[in-house]
């Protein structure tokens, strides 16, 4: 079974990756990586990578409504990692 922290490091990573994919997408004026994808790979766990990309890549840093949903997501993976940990039998 893979580790919480192993997991949060994977998906980080691929969010990372998918935060690149999709400014290079926007500077080739190409097809680009949709916000609900990058949403949902913060959701899962991939908000430290999705946050790291923000800052190193300078990538949706001033698009309000995208930070304002990516900062529920982290506030929503956090909560649910804290009940995990917390509650891990539903207790």
């Amino acid at each position: 079974m893979i580790s919480i922290a192993a997991f949060y490091i994977v998906v980080s990573v691929l969010a990372y990756v998918t935060y690149a994919i999709d400014k290079q997408a926007a500077i080739k004026q190409r097809r680009r990586v949709s916000e609900k994808s990058l949403h949902l790979l913060g959701l899962l766990g991939g908000w430290p990578g999705g946050l790291f990309a923000q800052q190193r890549l300078r990538h949706k840093t001033q698009k309000t409504t995208f930070q304002a949903i990516f900062w529920l997501t982290v506030a929503v993976n956090v909560a649910c990692l804290l009940s995990l940990t917390l509650y891990p039998y539903g207790g």
